[in-house]
């Protein structure tokens, strides 16, 4: 086997990165930086840094990435309507470049000599990671424990923990498999593995109410949009991280964006997951609306072509490729007149277009 000197670890804090850096020190006796990147799962990283070096990383690195996301990654898929099978917002894949770009910066500036993900062997992450640090840094090695090691499970994993004394948040009980940043919420595993269950809403959700629990009286608010961008709420600038956050509160106070699918991984296998998207519901569906109100006919009909293979790349990692960067070029050009303010009516899971007006309404 391969010797490392000195392994940069993508570090969640999770399970599974949990026990990656007490394993690559067994297996490699290398040194471990871990590189937590705060793209705004905000209650997960209380303690994250002390936890690193206590359970054997030599550096721990807390980034907070949350500007460079939204305006560097979400807000052009927003731009370009991407969403990915018709339902799928994106969260998950928004967040792999960035992080993959940052994993890279902090090799070389630590002369690192490999980069370690804890991205498992049957799903897109591992994929997206992999393609993204190829981009940036061709010779770069790249480690994936779950495509090494011995463990064949999360409740392997869990005992492994436990034996190295490796705390953890979770146990089996609740063990669903999680992703969560500024953007969303992502549910799988256990119960949801099985198509025919209906998914325990009262239980899982975190970011929305039920649709039972939200409530009985709707909620207005005005979106104003600048190029495409998303620039104020009800008449108050704001900057994008706020904007979201903001609607996220107000989206998942009435139900919006919870979204049940079965989609096609790139990987070749059927996953099924529950998403909770309520800010980014919102903002996909005003962005839609002002766009049939100041696009020509011949762009917005191509527009949408463009929409569903700008998402294909987003879904598979391809976003450091001249394909992407090229969409995003024609997308900037059709954004120029998509401006206005619209309002819209949130109730029960619903959002409603109540109106709305730019100067360049045709």
């Amino acid at each position: 086997m391969k010797k490392f000197n000195k392994v940069v670890l993508a570090y969640s804090g999770g399970l599974d990165t949990s026990i990656i850096i007490s394993w690559l020190k067994e297996t490699y006796g290398c040194e471990v930086i871990a590189v937590v990147g705060n793209v705004g799962q905000t209650d997960e990283l209380e303690g994250l840094e002390e936890k690193a070096l206590k359970t054997g990383a030599s550096k721990a690195y807390i980034l907070d990435l949350k500007d460079e996301l939204v305006n560097e990654y979400i807000l052009p898929a927003i731009k370009a309507g991407a969403t990915y099978e018709g339902q799928y917002l994106l969260g998950t894949p928004f967040t792999r470049p960035l992080l993959a770009k940052k994993l890279v910066e902090i090799a070389k500036k630590e002369n690192a000599d490999a980069i370690c993900h804890g991205c498992t062997g049957k799903g897109n992450d591992q994929v997206r990671f992999e393609l993204a640090i190829k981009s940036l840094a061709p010779d770069m090695p790249v480690i994936a424990p779950w495509r090494l090691w011995d463990i064949k499970g999360r409740d392997d994993a869990i005992e492994y923990a436990e034996k190295h004394k490796i705390p953890l948040k979770i146990t089996r009980e609740t063990n669903y498999s999680k992703d969560k940043n500024l953007w969303h919420l992502s549910h799988e595993g256990l119960d949801l593995e099985f198509p025919e269950n209906e998914p325990k809403y009262d239980k899982i959700l975190e970011m929305c109410k039920t649709l039972e629990d939200s409530p009985d009286t709707a909620t207005y608010i005005t979106l104003s949009f600048e190029k495409g961008i998303p620039v104020a709420l009800n008449r108050i600038k704001m900057d994008g991280v706020s904007l979201i956050q903001e609607l996220n509160k107000i989206g998942g106070g009435n139900a919006i964006g919870i979204m049940d699918m079965v989609e096609n991984r790139l990987v070749g296998m059927k996953s099924r997951g529950v998403y909770e998207t309520p800010g980014g519901t919102i903002l996909y569906k005003a962005h839609a609306d002002l766009e049939e109100l100041c696009l020509d006919k011949a762009t917005h009909h191509f527009k949408q072509s463009i929409a569903l293979k700008f998402a294909d790349l987003v879904y598979n990692g391809e976003w450091f490729t001249p394909l992407r960067e090229s969409l995003s070029a024609f997308v900037s050009k059709t954004q120029e007149t998509v401006t206005g303010d619209i309002k819209l009516k949130l109730y029960k899971g619903n959002i409603v277009n109540a109106g709305m007006n730019s100067p360049y309404s045709l």
